[in-house]
């Protein structure tokens, strides 16, 4: 099932956005600010992402910058900025297309469904990473799968999540407040502490000897980082 991640903080434009895409059998999440919806992107396990450019915490311009820097997958901007310079601007920074609002949600499902079919000619694979490989370890991010030395390891759905966004971002010192921000929600009942416990749970899974890790590197005083 194809992935997609809506950034937009209009409610009613992102709930229309979202119930044709699952009506055309996507998955679909849903960020209404432009920071968390940056950091929900580098999960690193989404096919499409179609974003607003005028959000609060951080702009759609330097969202698709920067999603660009890091991934080859189609990104949509949908905004009601309609002049041309905007258009060029966006496009420019790296989308494949622009949509003026008000559109037809029935325009954007074909339009996604296009862009994803380009990017799969294009590259002779899926989009997304689809399966993302450091040494012994294949994640397989179309299905959900994590193999060691082709031994399937079981995770939870944070362990996964965790796995993914460091996999995807490899030799990234985060802070355990970015991780943190990034993958649980803002609502969670809970602090950075749970962390370090996720990180300790998923070692004793992936890694060798968990005491001496040869993935998910401690930096003292400062978070984790993946080595790829």
């Amino acid at each position: 099932m194809k992935q997609v991640l809506i950034i937009e903080d209009d409610n009613n434009i992102a709930e229309l956005e979202r119930d044709y895409l699952k009506l055309n059998g996507y998955k679909v999440d849903v960020e209404s600010d432009g920071l968390s919806g940056f950091k929900k992107a580098l999960l690193g396990v989404y096919d499409v992402v179609v974003v607003d450019l005028m959000l609060p915490g951080k702009d759609g311009y330097e969202i698709v910058k920067e999603i660009r820097d890091k991934f080859e997958i189609p990104i949509i901007i949908v905004s009601a900025k309609n002049d041309d310079i905007d258009k060029i601007r966006g496009l420019g920074f790296g989308a494949d297309d622009y949509l003026t609002k008000p559109f037809s949600p029935a325009e954007l499902v074909a339009r996604i469904k296009s862009h994803i079919l380009r990017y799969e000619r294009l590259s002779g694979k899926k989009t997304t990473t689809g399966v993302i490989t450091h040494k012994a370890m294949e994640i397989r991010t179309d299905s959900h799968k994590v193999f060691i030395n082709g031994k399937e390891v079981i995770l939870t759905t944070k362990e996964y999540e965790l796995l993914v966004f460091l996999a995807s971002n490899p030799n990234i010192v985060f802070t355990k407040d970015q991780i943190f921000s990034t993958i649980w929600s803002e609502d969670y009942c809970g602090d950075t502490a749970t962390v370090a416990v996720h990180i300790q749970k998923l070692r004793k899974k992936i890694e060798k000897d968990p005491g001496n890790p040869e993935y998910i590197e401690t930096i003292w005083g400062t978070g984790y980082r993946f080595n790829s």
